[in-house]
C-alpha cells in the first residue's frame, strides 16, 4: 500500500458535526506512500485564521448517534468490528541504560472509549511503559506518543526511537537489514526521562471501532483529535496520572495531531508541559506541490542541496563543506530564488538563465533540466533525476538511500527505497515482540500502516492549506509553561527542515515565548532515529527540553538523571 506514515493532509481543529469528505490520494501498489501532489482541494489545507480558533467551543467526543452501519462506506468495505472490551496484560522487565538498571512494567491492551451514555465507540490499543521506581512519585512525567499517516500505528516511534527495545538495522547508518530480524535494548529510551504510552488511533494497530459504529467518524482530523484526546483523558483517569507532568511526542502527521491536541486538551483542562515534533508539518502549504503555490519549491531546495552533497553531486567549495552548502542554499532559496518565482513569466531570459545556473550549482541537476521545469523542481522529479545517469532513484523519507527502477525514464520513482528499508523489519519485529515479550494475544492483523482510513475527512478546511501552527501558538500563549522541540533530518524529502524553520519563524510568538520552541537537526532522514548517532543526540535534545519544561523540578524528577553526558 502507499499510505504514508507522514500525513496526507488535515484540517483546522474546530469542525462541523458531520464534516464532508475531501478527495484524498488513494493508496497505490508497491508499498510506497504517495508524495504530496495535487491541488489544495485534493490535499486540504489551511487555518481557521489567526485568532479564530480560540473563539470556538472546545472539541469533545461526539455524543450524538452515528449513522447506521449500512450508511457507512467503510462498513460497506467490510471492516471488522470486534466486541469492545477493556483488556490489558502486564509484564515486568529490566533494561540497562548507560550503566543504570531500570525496572519497568509494560502494559499492553485496549481501553474502550465511550459516549456519555456509556455506549462503546471504539477499543483503542496502547502499550505503556512505567518505571517501577517512580510509582509513588506524582511528579514523574508521562509522555503520550504516536505516529501519523493518517493510517499509521505508533510502531515507528515505539520500536525505533522511544521504547525500551528497538529494531536492529544493518549498520549504524540505518541501512535495511536482511531477515531474520532482531531487537536490541534501546539505551536512548525515553524511560530515562518519562513514562510513555504509545497510542494506536482507531483502525490502526489493534484499535477498532465498536459494532454498530461508523468507522468513518474516526477517519477525519476532527474525529481523530476527539478520539485520541478522549483516550488520553481516560488513561489519566484510569491510571491516576492527572497530577503528572504531561508531554506529547508525534512524528510526521503525528506532529499535526500533537499541535492540534495541544489546543484541544487545553480547552478541556489538560495543560501540557511539552511537545516533541519529529519531522514536522504544521503548515501544509509548505509541502504541497500545486499550481500557484511556489512555497514548497523554495523550502525543499536546501534539502535537495543536502541530498546532492551526500551523493557527491556538488562541486568545488560546496562539495568540501556540508554546512556551507546548506547555508548557501538557505540564503539563495529565501532570497534570489523567491524573488525569481514571484516574478513568474515576467522574469527575463537572462534572469532565468542566471537563476537556473545557481540552482544547478546547489542541486546537482543540469541547468537544462531546471530551465525545462520552469525553475520548479518537485520532490518526485528530483528523486528520479539526481541519479538518473546511474539508473538509480533516491528515497523520499531518506534521500541517502537508493532504489532501482525498471528503467531510467519517467519523472517519478516506482517505489520509495527508504520505506522499503523499514516496512518489513518493523512489521515483523512488532508482531513478534507484542506476543512473545508483552504476552498480548490477538488474531486481528496489526495494522502497521493502513489504507482503511481513506478517504480522510477534512471538514471546514477543504480548498485551503491547513496551518495548525496557529493552534499550537494559542496553546503556548495560554500555557506559557509549555515547551516545544522540533526535530528535523537534513535528508528528509517528505517534511524538509527548511519548511520546519519557516513554520517556526511564522508562529508570531511573543518575544518572551520564542525561546520555548527549539530546533534540532541531524544528518539523517524522516525517521532520523534510524541513524544511531541521531537517535542518541535526539534523546539528549529531548532531555534538555524536558528539563526546561519541568523547571527547577527537572533534576528532582530525574529528567536529566540518565541522559548520556
Amino acid at each position: 500500500m502507499r499510505v504514508a506514515f507522514f500525513l496526507l493532509a488535515a484540517a483546522p481543529l474546530v469542525f462541523a458535526q458531520h464534516p464532508t469528505q475531501a478527495p484524498a490520494q488513494a493508496p497505490q501498489p508497491g508499498g510506497t506512500p504517495p508524495a504530496p501532489a495535487g491541488t489544495p482541494a485534493q490535499r486540504t489545507p489551511e487555518p481557521s485564521g489567526r485568532g479564530r480558533a480560540a473563539t470556538q467551543p472546545p472539541d469533545s467526543i461526539t455524543t450524538s448517534p452515528s449513522p447506521a452501519p449500512e450508511a457507512s462506506s467503510s462498513n460497506r468495505r467490510g471492516f471488522p468490528a470486534p466486541e469492545p472490551v477493556d483488556h490489558v496484560v502486564t509484564t515486568e522487565h529490566t533494561i540497562n541504560v548507560h550503566g543504570q538498571s531500570i525496572s519497568y512494567t509494560a502494559t499492553a491492551g485496549t481501553l474502550v472509549i465511550k459516549r456519555e451514555d456509556q455506549r462503546p465507540l471504539a477499543s483503542m490499543f496502547f502499550v505503556a511503559y512505567t518505571r517501577n521506581d517512580q510509582k509513588n512519585n506524582p511528579a514523574w512525567p508521562l509522555t503520550f506518543a504516536f505516529n501519523g499517516g493518517p493510517g499509521s500505528s505508533s510502531v515507528w516511534l515505539h520500536m525505533g526511537a522511544l521504547g525500551p527495545k528497538r529494531v536492529s538495522m544493518a549498520n549504524p547508518e540505518g541501512q535495511q537489514p536482511a531477515p531474520p530480524y532482531t531487537l536490541v535494548d534501546n539505551e536512548s529510551t525515553i524511560l530515562s526521562l518519562s513514562d510513555v504510552v504509545f497510542i494506536d488511533p482507531v483502525t490502526t494497530g489493534f484499535s477498532r471501532h465498536a459494532p454498530g459504529e461508523d468507522p468513518d467518524q474516526f477517519h477525519s482530523v476532527h474525529g481523530d483529535l476527539q478520539s485520541v484526546a478522549e483516550f488520553i483523558r481516560l488513561y489519566l483517569t484510569r491510571y491516576q496520572r492527572w497530577s503528572a507532568p504531561k508531554f506529547l511526542a508525534g512524528e510526521s502527521y503525528g506532529t499535526t495531531r500533537a499541535a492540534g491536541l495541544s489546543q484541544v486538551l487545553l480547552q478541556n483542562g489538560i495543560f501540557l508541559n511539552g511537545i516533541t515534533l519529529l519531522s514536522s508539518v504544521l503548515n501544509f502549504q509548505t509541502i504541497s506541490f500545486a499550481p500557484g503555490n511556489d512555497l514548497p519549491y523554495i523550502l525543499f531546495l536546501p534539502t535537495y542541496t543536502a541530498t546532492a552533497w551526500y551523493h557527491k553531486k556538488l562541486s568545488g567549495d560546496l562539495a568540501r563543506d556540508f554546512k556551507k552548502a546548506i547555508n548557501e542554499a538557505r540564503q539563495f532559496a529565501g532570497g534570489e530564488y523567491t524573488v525569481a518565482l514571484m516574478k513568474g513569466t515576467s522574469l527575463s531570459d537572462q534572469e532565468r538563465s542566471q537563476i537556473a545556473a545557481k540552482m544547478a550549482r546547489l542541486t546537482g541537476l543540469s541547468q537544462k533540466f531546471i530551465e525545462e521545469a520552469n525553475l520548479r523542481i518537485s520532490m518526485s522529479r528530483f528523486a528520479k533525476e539526481l541519479l538518473r545517469d546511474q539508473r538509480r532513484t533516491i528515497g523520499r523519507y531518506d534521500g541517502r538511500l537508493e532504489g532501482i527502477d525498471e528503467d531510467a525514464a519517467g519523472d517519478r520513482a516506482e517505489y520509495d527505497p527508504s520505506y522499503a528499508a523499514v516496512q518489513g523489519v518493523y512489521t515483523a519485529m512488532f508482531n513478534d515482540y507484542v506476543r512473545r515479550e508483552l504476552n498480548y494475544s490477538s488474531d486481528l492483523p496489526y495494522e502497521v500502516l493502513t489504507s482503511k482510513v481513506q478517504p480522510w475527512s477534512y471538514g471546514r478546511s477543504q480548498n485551503r492549506y491547513l496551518d495548525v501552527a496557529e493552534n499550537m501558538r494559542e496553546a503556548l500563549t495560554q500555557n506559557p509553561a509549555m515547551h516545544v522541540l522540533v526535530g528535523a533530518g537534513y535528508y528528509d524529502l517528505a517534511t524538509p527542515f527548511f519548511a520546519a524553520e519557516y513554520t517556526v519563524n511564522h508562529l508570531e510568538l511573543d518575544p518572551t515565548l520564542r525561546s520555548h520552541v527549539g530546533l534540532y537537526y541531524c544528518d539523517a532522514g524522516h525517521m532520523l532515529y534510524m541513524k544511531k548517532a541521531c537517535l542518541d543526540s535526539f534523546h539528549d535534545a529531548m532531555a534538555a527540553m524536558y528539563a526546561k519544561a519541568l523547571g527547577p523540578k527537572g533534576n528532582a524528577t530525574g529528567a536529566e538523571s540518565l541522559s548520556k553526558k
